[in-house]
This record gives C-alpha cells, structure tokens and sequence, in this order.
C-alpha cells in the first residue's frame, strides 16, 4: 500500500511539474541578416551588452547555424524542425508572384506549444507566406498564433517608419519610430492587455534589423561611423535592436517573468556584408560558412548553466524539438523531424547527445548549392544541371531540382579550416564516400516529401 501511494505521490508530482501552468514563459528573438561576427559576446563591433548578458546567463554556441542561407527557408526550418522544402518553402517568398508558403500541414512549434497550454504570439517579420488580392495563403493564425503583429517580407520603405505591418489581418499604416522598438512595444503591449495571468506564453519577436533597406537613430550610428557610411548604419541597426531587445527583458522583469523564461536568440542566417563574417567564406545566399554560421544562445535559469560555451554543431532547425524536450512536450507525431534534441548538451551533459542526422542544406541559388556538416567535417557541392540565371527564383524550376544531382564534391576540416580554405577531397576519399552516401541518402528524402508549386 505503501509503495501505491509513493508511486502515485510521484505521478501527481511529474504531472505537476509537466502541466502549462508550471511550465516556462518561451520567447524566440530571431535577427535577419545578421553576421556571425556582429554582436559583443562574439567579438564583434557593435556594443550589444543586453544580448551578451543572455549569453552570460545561458549558453552560447560557437557552430551555430541557420536553416537556410536566405531567409523564408530559415524561418519554416526554425518553425517546424524540418528541412525547408519538406514544408513547401524552396528559397524567400515573393507572395505576389509565387504560390509558395509554409505549407498548413505542417506543425509548427506555435502549435506545439499552443495545444501544450500555451498563449501564443508573433511579433515582426513574417516572410512566409501571406494572402494577396490574387493569392489564398495562410497567415500566422493558420500556423498556430492567437495574436500576430508582422510585415510579409521586409520592412518597409526602410526601418525607419515603416509602413506595411498588419496586425491579425489588418493592415496598420505608416507607423513612427523604428522597426526593431514599434515590434517590442506591439509586443509589451500584448503583455499588458492581451496575456492570460494563469497561461505561459510564447513569444515569437522577428526582427527586421539588420536586413537592408536599413535605418537606425543617428546618435546610434554616429558611434560606429559617418552617418552615411553603411557599415556604420548596420551597426547602428544591431545596438537599436539590443536596447529593443533591453526593453522587453525590463517588461519581463517588472512582471516577474524574467526568470521564468526559456529564451532562445539566433539569426535567420549570416551577413550580406563580407567584413561581418568572422572571415568565414562567403556571405548570406550561399552555402559556405559566412552564409549559413550565425550566433546562437539559449538561456533558461536553473536549467541551462550559466556563462556556458558550446562547440557541439547545432543549428534552427533543432530548436523545436530542443523545446520539445527541455518542456516535457511530445514532438510532432507521424513526421520526420531533422533536426535533433539538444537538451542533454544545454543541460551540461553533452555526452548524452546524439544528433541522428548530418546538418544539411540546400538552396538553389547558392554555389555551392547543397552542403553538409558532420561532426568537424563539412561536404559542399554544385549542382550537375543548370537552370536560368534569374534572381527570382522560378517555381518551374521545382521539378528538376527534385530530380537533380551533383557534382564536383568538397570536403572541408571546419575544426582546423573554419574558413574552407583547403579542398581535402583528394586527400580524404574515404570520408568523402561515407559522407557523399549520407548527403545523398538525406537529399532523397528531402525531396520525396517536396512540393511541385509548378503543378498547383
């Protein structure tokens, strides 16, 4: 009798420590664009002393990287923790002349988190998909948020009163003020008057900077530059953003939520400026490096140690199913997810961590245009077709990308050649084999779960 009542007082107690009300607030801040080499904690020139305190309370990644090396992509990766095309998104949408968008069948982490009790809701840049007079596409509510508050694709003429967000629907006009602070005052303001006391929420803020056309206050670039010299300019977008972002963690601390909230910090993939790179090849929109590896932190009190430092590869696409597992959530059922749990190396115990599958990308424009990462090592690849040289990418080019192969294979050692400088190819043959046959293996079924937009 004993041993029942001990075995129920445990259940009653894993159901208490698993329930919504128990769980952490979750808030996702996402830059566009940014370098691996931007921000302070990663030796970069702007001051961003908010974001490297994250960093100091959590953990921060040194092989971090994004979904895709151009946006749209990035972003469904992050959202569902699958590759890219397998949710219909091939390269950045232009809604006015593609049928593209995060296909609906997907689950995205919104609705992870909503049918686990959540609140939940999106706040800046969308790019994945948004209705036109022509066009029937989903929105942010269709994906899983209550409340959303986004722009199609960039702000609009520039950061600086931008005038094309729309806000559950409805388009909100020209707006005074920068992007990155309007996008966390929507944001407090959800806090103030729509967030339910009793309910965790999740956060999903997507900001703007320091994608181009750029704007920031001059005071602010006038410490990095001349007000008109653009790299001054950039930077001045990323410090608005960190005293943005400062804001929202003091609205967090006032209600006591602070400390009870799982943040995750990332970019949608790596710099268009070749200096912003940390000397990694290439930039954003390619698959090298400098296009693909960003910054990356998590940070979650009493959970993640602080002023950690991990080397482990890790990337968006494993943030679902890392959330799914530090929340005790199940993860989507019946689909296959790429990314991999990392809550055994966020929780100090990276031993324990097994990454089922390489990291893998691919994008048609880039060249190379697929790569992969596994352990230390990276294999790159160009296409064996060629399609046209447009820089809109063409839905009519779906089908012989699904069907394509590749050639002229690269091996790199990323742990003694970070910036790719030397072709180990020749030299490696048999890791080349083995990695081919995995990128091959990984390919297949990416595009077998792919969707013909041409068709539609």
């Amino acid at each position: 009798m004993r041993f029942v009542c001990l075995a129920f007082l445990f259940l009653s107690l894993v159901t208490t420590r698993c329930g919504a009300a128990d769980r952490p607030n979750v808030v996702i801040l996402l830059a566009d664009d940014l370098g691996y080499q931007d921000i302070g904690c990663y030796g970069g020139p702007v001051k961003t002393p908010v974001l490297d305190g994250l960093a100091d309370r959590g953990m921060r990644f040194t092989n971090f990287y994004s979904g895709c090396a151009v946006c749209s992509p990035s972003r469904a990766t992050l959202m569902t923790g699958r590759h890219h095309i397998r949710t219909g998104v091939y390269s950045w949408i232009h809604n006015d002349s593609q049928k593209s968008h995060l296909l609906e069948r997907e689950v995205t982490l919104a609705e992870q988190l909503h049918g686990a009790g959540y609140a939940t809701a999106h706040f800046g840049k969308w790019h994945l998909g948004l209705p036109t007079a022509d066009r029937e596409k989903p929105t942010p509510r269709d994906h899983g948020f209550d409340y959303w508050f986004a722009t199609d694709n960039n702000a609009l003429p520039s950061h600086r009163n931008p005038e094309n967000f729309i806000r559950n629907g409805e388009p909100v006009g020209v707006m005074e003020g920068y992007s990155c602070q309007i996008v966390v005052d929507e944001a407090i303001d959800w806090l103030d008057r729509h967030r339910r006391p009793d309910t965790p929420f999740f956060l999903n803020v997507w900001f703007h900077e320091p994608h181009q056309k750029i704007a920031a206050p001059d005071e602010l670039v006038s410490q990095y530059g001349t007000l008109n010299e653009r790299g001054a300019i950039y930077s001045g977008t990323i410090d608005n953003t960190d005293r943005a972002i400062g804001r929202l963690f003091a609205k967090l601390k006032k209600m006591k939520q602070f400390e009870n909230t799982l943040f995750v910090y990332a970019s949608d993939n790596g710099s268009y400026l070749d200096e912003r790179t940390g000397g990694l090849r290439g930039r954003k929109g390619v698959n090298w490096e400098g296009g693909i590896r960003v910054p990356g932190i998590f940070s979650w009190p009493g959970t993640i140690p602080e002023g950690a430092v991990a080397e482990e590869p890790a990337g968006l696409v494993d943030v679902l199913p890392t959330l799914c597992g530090l929340l005790q959530i199940d993860p989507p059922a019946g689909r296959h997810l790429d990314g991999s749990d990392l809550s055994a190396v966020l929780t100090g115990q990276p031993e324990k961590f097994n990454r089922h599958q390489p990291l893998f990308w691919h994008l048609q424009k880039s060249r190379p245009i697929v790569a992969m990462r596994d352990g230390d090592y990276s294999l790159v690849a160009a296409p064996d077709y060629e399609l046209s040289t447009n820089n809109m990418f063409q839905e009519a080019w779906i089908a012989d990308i699904r069907s394509g192969g590749y050639r002229d294979f690269q091996l790199f050692d990323l742990k003694n050649d970070p910036r790719q400088q030397h072709d180990l190819s020749q030299d490696r043959p048999e890791i080349v084999a083995r990695m081919k046959q995995k990128l091959l293996d990984i390919n297949a079924s990416v595009m077998a779960d792919g969707t013909d937009w041409g068709d539609r």
